[in-house]
């Protein structure tokens, strides 16, 4: 008797694993689910967490015992897609920027894109000459410590906070000046949508880096936005095609190549080489799903594509989720109560701003939340709980040293 209970509850074990998922406020969420949960399922509990329903420009990212960053795909079981063993760890982040971030129906929304956001800049994707960086760095402050108070900012004040990889004294007085006589009286969400907007008319917004070497062994950096591909070298953008242009996406092993048509008629290819077969394939996915989402009228039109210039040779794959026009038509339709947001200030300990949230599902049980506390002085970090966000330090601009100007 007792071993046929024992042999019950190992495989009632085997059934089910803990899955943790660090949130964009860096606080975290773990449920146990379902040894065959598929991708979809662990996305709606954290959706529904956060009181989140424009959830189409948000993705679950996780990296690979290799540090090969992937999308978790929402059809597929997470235990077969996972290169490790429970318990798992993931993030949620940003997946497809809005094209335009002020039509975002909700605030919650906004909020969420916000963080993604100020995450970029901190880790140096959201590349802007200094007067840029100065403007969104105050944004932040506004928007995270309110109007500027002399009894509680002393001099020096925005030195406590790092908003970029590193910056200069003469950058932290620009970011102080502005905040104490532009942005007095801004609400948080205002501020917010003034950076967000801002952000928006960089080159480098919605950009999710990938590191390459071009032709001739040049490092460079391949992106896709909402707007189209575009390539990095250094601080520079180099190439930008937008999808109209973009005919085909290819790779082959580590070789990547862009297909497109220019004006009269000027086809050209690009052709860039990834680390590993691995992250060629993670590029390629990752430029189909986007021209998909950005380029096509309705998810209907999507088709199953090929690697190879062969069908029958080579991955295949087909996005499977709604376009951006499809997303802007539904949230259109959403008719609720604003859902209650809490920001948390911005303090030195770098205390994440947290959300209040909906109710957990029924069905989800041992879930719990905790936060995790980074502190942003440079040179520490006091996360002992986590590794050290590869999913975001992974990938760098090399020697990000500081903010450049023109």
């Amino acid at each position: 008797m007792l071993s046929r209970l024992m042999s019950g509850s190992i495989r009632s074990l085997d059934r089910e694993y803990d899955c943790t998922v660090r949130l964009l406020d860096d606080s975290e969420y773990t449920c146990t689910i379902q040894r065959d949960a598929k991708g979809q399922y662990l996305f709606d509990i954290i959706c529904h967490h956060l009181n989140l329903l424009e959830k189409d420009y948000f993705g679950i990212r996780y990296v690979d015992p290799d540090k090969q960053r992937h999308w978790l795909e929402f059809s597929k079981s997470i235990a077969k897609q996972m290169k490790s063993q429970p318990p798992f760890t993931m993030c949620l982040r940003v997946k497809f920027y809005p094209p335009d971030p002020a039509a975002l129906k909700e605030e919650i929304t906004r909020y969420l894109v916000f963080l993604q956001i100020k995450r970029d800049l901190y880790h140096g994707r959201l590349l802007c000459k200094t007067s840029d960086a100065a403007l969104l760095a105050a944004y932040i402050l506004q928007a995270e410590i309110g109007d500027y108070d002399p009894g509680k900012h002393p001099e020096g004040y925005s030195s406590k906070f790092q908003f970029f990889p590193k910056h200069s004294e003469r950058l932290e007085r620009r970011i102080s000046d502005i905040h104490k006589t532009e942005l007095i009286g801004q609400s948080p969400d205002t501020s917010e949508l003034n950076f967000l907007q801002k952000a928006q008319s960089l080159e480098t917004y919605g950009i999710d880096p990938h590191p390459c070497k071009d032709v001739s062994g040049n490092p460079a950096f391949l992106a896709f936005t909402p707007f189209g591909f575009t390539v990095l070298q250094g601080n520079r953008r180099i190439h930008f095609l937008n999808w109209d242009e973009v005919t085909k996406l290819k790779f082959e092993a580590k070789t990547f190549h862009v297909y497109a048509n220019q004006k009269e008629d000027k086809k050209i290819i690009l052709t860039y080489f990834a680390p590993t077969p691995e992250a060629c394939k993670h590029l390629w996915k990752c430029g189909v799903e986007n021209q998909a989402f950005y380029k096509l009228e309705k998810s209907s039109q999507a088709r199953t594509v090929s690697s190879s210039n062969l069908f029958f040779k080579g991955s295949r794959f087909r996005y499977s989720g709604r376009v951006a026009k499809e997303v802007m038509e539904q949230s259109a339709k959403i008719k609720r109560d604003p859902p209650e947001i809490h920001r948390a200030g911005l303090v030195p300990s770098r205390s994440c701003p947290s959300i209040t949230h909906g109710p957990r599902l029924t069905s989800v049980p041992r879930t719990r939340r905790r936060a995790v506390h980074i502190s942003i002085m440079e040179g520490t970090n006091i996360n002992t709980n986590c590794t050290k966000h590869l999913e975001d330090r992974f990938f760098k601009f090399p020697g990000r040293r500081e903010i450049k100007g023109n």
